[in-house]
C-alpha cells in the first residue's frame, strides 16, 4: 500500500498495488461447536491457495494455506482444533455416559446394592438425561456387569471397570471445569453415602473416578471427606 501526498502534505487515498488472495477449496464437512456462535453449527473444511495480485488481480501462485474450519452461519475461519470439542450435543451425551458409568461403579462397590443407594443413583443418571432409569434397571445392569466380567460385588475397582471408568471420563475431563469435574465425584460420593460410610471397595472406585476426572489424590481426598459432612 504505497500513500500518494498532495501538495499540502496530508495524505491523500491510498492506492493498492501489491496483495495476496486466497481460493478456498471445500474438502469436507460437518457439525462442530463454533466459539464465535457460542453454539452448534455446521461446518465447510477448507484448504486454499494464496496468489499475488497486483491492482486486485491475481498473478502469481504463493503456495497452500490451510486446511481452516468455516462456520456456515458467522463465516468466520478457526484451526482445525476447534473440531477437537464435542458439539453441545455430543457434550450432553458424553456426560449421560459419564454419570451412569459412576452411578454402576459404585454401586458394583457397594456389593449389597441398597435400596437407598439405588434412588440416589436413579436420581442422579435421570438428572444427567436418562429419563426412564429406574432402580429396578440398574440393579440389573449391576448384575450383569458382575456376571461379564467374572467380578464379585463389593470387591475393590478391578482392571475392567477401571477401564470402563476411564473410557467413560478421559474424553471428557479436558472439557469440564474443575467445578463439575469434582460434582461428577461429589454424585459418586452421594451414592456410596447413601446407605452408610465408604466402604474400602466403594473409596477405592471413587479415587479411580478422581484419578480419570484428573482431580489430584488431595482434593479427592478432601471431597470425599466434604460428602461426609451433613451441609
Amino acid at each position: 500500500m504505497l500513500p500518494v501526498r498532495g501538495r499540502d502534505g496530508r495524505a491523500a487515498r491510498a492506492v493498492h498495488i501489491l496483495g495476496t488472495r486466497t481460493a478456498w477449496t471445500p474438502v469436507g464437512d460437518g457439525e462442530f461447536f463454533c466459539p464465535g456462535c457460542g453454539g452448534d453449527r455446521n461446518y465447510q473444511r477448507l484448504t486454499g491457495r494464496r496468489r499475488l495480485t497486483v491492482l486486485g488481480v491475481p498473478v502469481l501462485p504463493r503456495g497452500a494455506t490451510g486446511p481452516v474450519v468455516e462456520c456456515a452461519a458467522c463465516r468466520s475461519h478457526y484451526g482445525t482444533d476447534v473440531l477437537d470439542h464435542p458439539t453441545t450435543r455430543r457434550f450432553s451425551a458424553m456426560l449421560r455416559d459419564a454419570v451412569h458409568t459412576v452411578a454402576l461403579a459404585v454401586l458394583a462397590a457397594g456389593g449389597t446394592c441398597s435400596r437407598t443407594a439405588l434412588e440416589t443413583a436413579a436420581a442422579a443418571v435421570r438428572a444427567a438425561g436418562f429419563d426412564d432409569c429406574t432402580e429396578e434397571q440398574l440393579a440389573a445392569l449391576v448384575e450383569a456387569l458382575a456376571a461379564d466380567t467374572g467380578r464379585v460385588l463389593g470387591e475393590p475397582c478391578g482392571a475392567s471397570l477401571t477401564i470402563e471408568l476411564h473410557e467413560a471420563l478421559d474424553p471428557l475431563a479436558p472439557h469440564l471445569a474443575a467445578a463439575g469435574r469434582e460434582g461428577i465425584l461429589l454424585q459418586g460420593a452421594r451414592i456410596a453415602l447413601a446407605d452408610g460410610p465408604y466402604t474400602p471397595a466403594e473409596r477405592d472406585a471413587l479415587t479411580t473416578v478422581g484419578a480419570a476426572l484428573t482431580i489430584c489424590a488431595d482434593d479427592v481426598t478432601r471431597l470425599l471427606a466434604a460428602a461426609r459432612t451433613p451441609s
